[in-house]
């Protein structure tokens, strides 16, 4: 935002507490879901990075980009998330759970979506599928929440 635009957000995590928790309880029980699934945190926090880019969500990114890694995901698969089709750097459970989690972001044609379940159900039980698609949409509405309340990346000392 430019310096001299005046900020009229609210930031909706912070005004209206009760509803944020929620969100965060959400959040909580997806990855309750994830576990008793049995995917991997790494794979998760792929997951989340890659909605995030679509999303455009820049403090969702720093969050998670940090978090994966801690997790101990390496630099180059982040850096080539956005053309993950295009590498042999994912497993096939990763590539499932990418599909899914881009369809359930990007809303395609129930045809298309159609696709991307037949192929995430390939390679995904329906315990794993389930918890891949509710971590899709967490991450989808705390991108909408990070967004629309205009959080801020701050400046910081990185080490990957």
């Amino acid at each position: 935002m430019p310096a001299d635009t005046p900020d009229t957000r609210v930031p909706i995590d912070k005004q209206t507490r009760p509803v944020y928790r929620a969100q965060v309880a959400v959040a909580v029980a997806v990855r309750e879901a994830v576990q008793q699934a049995g995917l991997d945190r790494k794979l998760v926090e792929l997951v989340n990075i890659r909605i995030s880019q679509i999303n455009g969500c820049a403090y969702c990114l720093d969050v998670h980009i940090r978090d994966a890694l801690k997790g101990g995901e390496k630099a180059q698969r982040i850096a080539v998330l956005p053309a993950w089709r295009d590498t042999d750097l994912f497993t096939d459970v990763e590539r499932a759970a990418l599909t899914l989690a881009e369809s359930v972001t990007t809303l395609p044609s129930s045809y298309e979506q159609d696709r991307a379940y037949a192929e995430a159900r390939a390679c995904l039980t329906d315990e794993q599928l389930s918890a891949v698609v509710w971590v899709a949409i967490a991450m989808n509405s705390f991108n909408r929440i990070s967004i629309v309340s205009r959080h801020q990346v701050r400046p910081d000392d990185w080490k990957s």
